[in-house]
């Protein structure tokens, strides 16, 4: 109590709020983006919204549905519900409550108990507007506390944004997964019944001393092989489309034809502007801050207990013995009752309540600078794979077709007897391997792609 005699003595002159005003902390990130992180870009992320980024019109009916019965989707909108309500009854604290009652008393007091040896027998009718122990928020710590409750109100309503636009990248990126799966299982497939003839032709010549024992083993070893890698892709495929179903909140249907994964149509072309542009309108940032001016206004409520509180109860209306009397002339009543209250000795309650305030605003500092911090790093990730991801595919994409060449010439060899079947397993198995890694990285394209649309902050909530 005495340490805070000197703050106590000057409110008491100046009679006013005992919370600071709030300063943003400054962002700990870099000014500028990686020199490896290309913030180019043609579209502004606040004017696209997910339907014109993600055009494929299955994905976009996933999408919908999956903000429509996403459990936890509802569990946070209901959580944007709780936190208004908390709002609304913190609020309610600042004005008063005036209430309408109305009630009898009757009573009886035995002979002995009165002057007059007799029982006595009364009553009372009153009906009256009541104000109960109303604060007058002098030090603004009723205020403070409905700052706080707003605060925290709306960094739930951020964080509602953040999770929806997390539900709309999971979506889309659930839905990727899935067609690179579908993909790779009808390559796989395809794969599984060429090997199957390749092994039958060996087969028919090894019966008429064309081929070899050795020749007929490694085309049937070979076709082992892919029917191994055909169920493994196929068990993939399946959990890849429960996650799906997961995200959706139920099992998709009448849902319009997709389309594959080279026609996504999903460009990665946002343009970025500085970190401080960026990150501080991401709703999970906003959400962090919005926590930080909660803790910050719940220091000044804690500051302002340790002065005095001054309460009004107060009543008006009318009182008679009997019921027909009850608004008659000289009936009216009233009451007003003034307290006031001041902590002397807690034992430390009070004090240890700033500490426990103080410190909570301390976390909710680095809890903010921590999220600026995980988002810098997020974007920063992305706006460099953006670019070396393309030439990912470009470089596959050329393989994949070299490959292939590789592959026709090697069997034109082995059919004319200039080299051995080993060599065409080789290219089968070279080609196979590109063709299954091209697939791999148009999705991780169009995953960062759709990942690089979230981590910017989306293009609205609709």
């Amino acid at each position: 109590m005495i340490k805070y005699a000197p703050l106590i003595a000057a409110v008491l002159l100046g009679g006013c709020s005992l919370m600071a005003e709030y300063e943003r902390p400054a962002a700990p990130v870099a000014a500028q983006w990686p020199a490896a992180a290309k913030a180019d870009g043609q579209r502004k992320v606040a004017e696209t919204d997910w339907r014109r980024f993600f055009p494929d019109p299955r994905l976009q009916g996933l999408i919908a549905a999956a903000l429509e019965h996403n459990r936890d989707m509802r569990i946070a909108v209901a959580r944007v519900e709780e936190a208004r309500a908390q709002y609304g009854v913190a609020r309610a604290d600042r004005f008063p409550g005036v209430s309408l009652g109305a009630g009898r008393n009757a009573s009886r007091t035995p002979g002995d108990l009165t002057a007059t040896g007799r029982p006595l027998n009364s009553q009372r009718y009153d009906v009256s507007l009541s104000m109960t122990a109303f604060e007058l928020d002098f030090w603004s710590r009723v205020k403070s506390q409905s700052d706080a409750a707003q605060a925290a109100y709306l960094a739930t309503e951020e964080a509602r944004r953040a999770f929806h636009l997390s539900l709309v990248a999971d979506v889309a990126n659930a839905y990727l997964t899935l067609l690179e799966m579908d993909e790779r299982t009808a390559l796989s497939a395809a794969t599984v019944r060429s090997r199957e003839e390749t092994r039958r032709l060996v087969a028919k010549r090894r019966e008429v001393g064309i081929a070899s024992d050795l020749d007929f083993l490694q085309a049937d070893g070979a076709y082992e092989t892919a029917k191994a890698d055909l169920a493994n892709l196929e068990r993939q495929r399946a959990a890849a489309e429960n996650a799906l179903v997961l995200l959706v909140g139920r099992s998709p249907e009448d849902l319009p034809p997709g389309k594959g994964l080279a026609d996504q149509g999903i460009v990665a072309d946002l343009a970025v502007g500085l970190p401080a542009d960026v990150l501080l309108e991401r709703p999970d940032v906003l959400a962090a801050e919005r926590k930080l001016e909660a803790a910050h206004a719940s220091v000044g409520a804690a500051r302002a207990a340790f002065l005095p509180k001054i309460l009004l109860t107060a009543s008006l209306g009318t009182a008679s013995r009997a019921l027909s009397g009850l608004f008659d002339a000289g009936s009216g009543a009233w009451s007003f009752q003034p307290t006031i209250a001041m902590p002397l000795f807690d034992w430390g309650r009070t004090s240890a309540g700033v500490d426990l305030a103080q410190a909570r605003e301390v976390v909710a500092v680095a809890e903010y600078e921590k999220a600026i911090q995980l988002a810098f790093r997020e974007v920063a990730d992305l706006l460099a794979a953006r670019e070396k991801l393309a030439a990912q595919v470009a470089a596959l994409e050329a393989t994949e077709q070299a490959q292939a060449r590789r592959l026709k010439l090697a069997d034109a060899r082995y059919q004319a007897g200039i080299s051995s079947f080993l060599e065409v397993l080789d290219a089968q198995r070279e080609s196979y391997a590109a063709r299954q890694a091209a697939i791999q990285q148009r999705r991780a394209l169009l995953a960062a792609a759709a990942q690089l649309y979230k981590a910017l902050g989306g293009g609205g909530d609709s």
